[in-house]
């Protein structure tokens, strides 16, 4: 063989998130729900789990697999005290996104609102335990405009004693 093979294969980016849930067959389906997932792969394990699934989000990738503690240690977030990792997604429309999220089975942390940096923006959580945060940009701002906004927005909060 004479073609060289790419360190990226094609459809990747060079950073691409990896999860671990509980119930990925249940994953996929809210993925797929939730956030227009394209299923490309399932690579089944012994016993009915996932052992790897490659789904597409938008033009992004992101994989998955089951719970597999005697393999590395891969556990879901409710078996470790949860993540302090969030999946963000820029969409055309947020709004209609976030409300679909929702209706799959997501939880509201934060909702959605314009924010001081141009996007308007949201967080939720996912029924496997993972932090998602869904955006569409609509300003455009210089880094004084956008530190201008932030002093704005942060007078606002009320100071915690």
């Amino acid at each position: 063989m004479t073609d060289k093979v790419k360190a990226v294969p094609d459809g990747f980016h060079t950073l691409t998130p990896h999860l671990t849930v509980r119930d990925a067959t249940r994953a996929i389906e809210f993925y797929k729900q939730a956030f227009g997932a394209e299923v490309l792969h399932v690579a089944p394990a012994p016993g009915g789990k996932v052992m790897h699934a490659a789904l597409r989000i938008g033009d992004s990738m992101l994989m998955l697999n089951d719970e597999f503690p005697e393999y590395g240690g891969a556990l879901a977030p409710p078996a470790t005290g949860g993540s302090s990792v969030t999946l963000h997604i820029y969409l055309e429309n947020v709004d209609a996104a976030f409300e679909r999220a929702v209706s799959a089975g997501a939880t509201v942390k934060m909702p959605l609102m314009d924010q001081f940096w141009g996007d308007r923006y949201g967080t939720l959580m996912d029924p496997f335990g993972h932090k998602w945060s869904l955006a569409t940009h609509n300003r455009d701002l210089s880094q004084d405009e956008m530190q201008k906004e932030q002093e704005k927005a942060f007078s606002k909060v009320p100071k915690s004693a």
